[in-house]
């Protein structure tokens, strides 16, 4: 840390020198613009940057599968727009992780192939993208599949549950677009200007996706297992349909207190979501006892179920706790 002196020059405007090596470090020197970003009580000065796309170069050598498609993910979360993926020669199979891998981006497509070379480019305007928008899509498509993965297990229908796995990947696409915007605002003042959300709030729905991100897989979990099951006995479906309202009454309440603007609305919310959690764990121990009286492979597979369903009014409450947080009084 360095500290200057604030000078007053002219009469009425206030200056301040830069420090050299910071200066040398960023191309600023005499005539340069800088540009400032004012943040409550804080100040924050960068060079001026064009807006420009982002490339980057990875060498795919020897990635294949599951390992190129993270590698593609890794890219477009740290922000590039532009992805040249390059190798030796990059196999068929290659290419078919890289578009694989490209399907589960938003806005991203395959611009140019060569037989050493695949670039990828992503379509949209990250100035026009919202965390608001992303984490608000996210929570109505994990609550409707929580919700349908059950319908699916209780009615034994397995179309729904196909369709709840499927959407999985609409989830899973958000909560990338989510941590790019993220790692955006760490990089960058101008990012949290054009998004017009604060860095503190753009944590907070970063942290809250994951959550939503992990319900939206145990919506998976259910109905791979449901998918397997026959017709439940009365009372152990009534059981776990109960239990679900409980855990989508956690989910609601919670997601409501995070976007909630007002903050005692806020702190209600996040309250009675965390203190029905506590609830839902009493519920839970007496449906594993219930589960007890069954064939063993099915009480197995039902208390899967009704941990899943466990978990997820507890990433609930982990979203409740961020909301809480979100609402106090900055220090």
């Amino acid at each position: 840390m360095e500290t200057r002196k604030v000078q007053v020059t002219g009469g009425s405007t206030y200056t301040v020198s830069l420090p050299k090596t910071w200066a040398t470090d960023n191309d600023v020197s005499s005539g340069t613009t800088v540009e400032f970003y004012p943040e409550d009580d804080e100040l924050l000065l960068t060079p001026e940057c064009e807006t420009r796309r982002q490339e980057g170069t990875l060498d795919v050598s020897g990635l294949e599968d599951e390992q190129l498609k993270r590698a593609v993910m890794t890219m477009y979360v740290s922000g590039f727009d532009i992805i040249r993926l390059e190798a030796g020669g990059i196999a068929t199979n290659q290419r078919g992780a890289i578009r694989n891998a490209t399907q589960r981006l938003v806005g991203v497509e395959v611009l140019e192939e060569t037989n050493d070379s695949v670039v990828i480019q992503d379509l949209l305007d990250s100035s026009e993208l919202s965390i608001v928008n992303a984490v608000t899509r996210m929570r109505l498509i994990a609550q409707s599949m929580l919700e349908d993965a059950v319908t699916a297990l209780i009615e034994n229908d397995d179309a729904i549950a196909h369709d709840v796995i499927e959407r999985d990947d609409d989830v899973d696409r958000l909560w990338l677009v989510v941590s790019r915007i993220f790692r955006a605002t760490l990089r960058s003042p101008r990012a949290v200007e054009e998004l017009g959300v604060s860095r503190e709030a753009c944590f907070d729905f970063h942290s809250s996706a994951r959550q939503l991100e992990r319900i939206a897989d145990h919506a998976v979990k259910i109905c791979d297992i449901a998918l397997k099951l026959d017709d439940l006995p009365a009372d152990v479906a009534d059981a776990i349909h109960g239990l679900h309202a409980e855990a989508a009454t956690v989910f609601e309440q919670a997601t409501d207190a995070l976007f909630a603007e007002d903050a005692d609305e806020a702190n209600r919310l996040g309250h009675d979501a965390l203190e029905a959690v506590v609830e839902i764990d009493e519920h839970t121990r007496a449906i594993d006892d219930m589960l007890r009286d069954l064939e063993p492979a099915q009480a197995q597979s039902l208390g899967l179920i009704v941990d899943s369903l466990s978990r997820s009014a507890d990433y609930g409450g982990n979203v409740a706790e961020t909301a809480l947080q979100k609402a106090a009084p900055r220090p």
